[in-house]
């Protein structure tokens, strides 16, 4: 066995520690959404047995996602992984999209909640934290990999990235800001607000509306990142990744200003029924 910047050799098995690092998020996101479920009242064995359910579309939307838009400045193309098909399954070059990822695992949370007479929307609720939780564990792959950094600085907390490992244009630049450390300290940042917000605001939330404010806090944290990317797609002016970012976050709060309003209208009705569901445990 033998051990080099970026895994662990054991005979002919290569463990990339990018991979390891995924899956402890993974792991750990799990662990928050079956305590989460477990406080509200859901069966927690749902979420290690439908774990996979969530985590195979998620890697396969994730990889779909990012071999449709790859960074110009990777060298990779769509067609390059067209060309070489063998290279769509090697997570580790040219990684993983963050999007993808969640239209993959909702795709997978809700046909295993539909085979299994679960509230879809309550398990989305109850795995918004966790999915942040995930992503900001899953950033440090990003870090082992010395990519996903920023632009160029000399800030005490820069890091240093390898002659090899740093794009076209500044291969005379040594040190750059750790945007992966960014991401992750704002994610999990995001997950402590959605604990908090879930746990002080549940009986004025309704149904869904945790993982609506989940869609929006991403978005804004990808937006602010990518202003300091150097390796995204563009879009004029924008990255394609704040493009979708405003998107998901405008469909996020028109959803969430719409549901809010018809339950003001409810209650405003004579008679009507009180919205009193608790947003991580909606009626089942």
């Amino acid at each position: 066995m033998s051990i080099d910047a970026y895994g662990i050799h054991i005979g002919p098995l290569y463990i990339h520690f990018y991979a390891l690092i995924l899956m402890a998020g993974m792991v750990a996101g799990a662990w928050l959404t079956a305590r989460r479920a477990k406080a509200h009242g859901f069966d927690p064995e749902h979420v290690w047995n439908g774990l996979m359910w969530a985590v195979i579309p998620g890697l396969i939307g994730a990889r779909i996602y990012h071999i449709l838009t790859p960074s110009p400045a990777s060298g990779l193309t769509t067609a390059y992984y067209l060309q070489h098909p063998e290279q769509i399954l090697a997570i580790w070059n040219g990684g993983l999209g963050i999007y993808g990822a969640v239209v993959g695992g909702a795709i997978g949370v809700w046909i295993y909640a539909r085979r299994h007479r679960q509230p879809v929307i309550a398990w989305f609720n109850l795995a918004a934290p966790g999915l942040a939780l995930g992503q900001a564990i899953g950033r440090w792959g990003n870090f082992v990999n010395q990519e996903l950094y920023g632009a160029p600085t000399t800030l005490p907390w820069a890091i240093l990235i390898s002659p090899e490992k740093r794009l076209p244009g500044y291969e005379n630049v040594a040190t750059y800001h750790p945007l992966f450390l960014y991401e992750s300290i704002l994610n999990l940042t995001a997950c402590l607000a959605l604990l908090y917000i879930g746990r002080r605001l549940a009986d004025r939330l309704r149904d869904s509306n945790l993982f609506l404010f989940y869609l929006m806090m991403y978005p804004v944290i990808r937006i602010l990142m990518d202003f300091l990317r150097l390796d995204s797609a563009e879009v004029g002016s924008i990255t394609f990744a704040q493009l979708v970012s405003g998107i998901v976050f405008s469909g996020a709060l028109i959803t969430l200003i719409v549901r809010h309003r018809q339950t003001v209208s409810d209650q405003q009705i004579p008679g009507a029924r009180q919205s009193s569901k608790r947003a991580d445990a909606p009626d089942r």
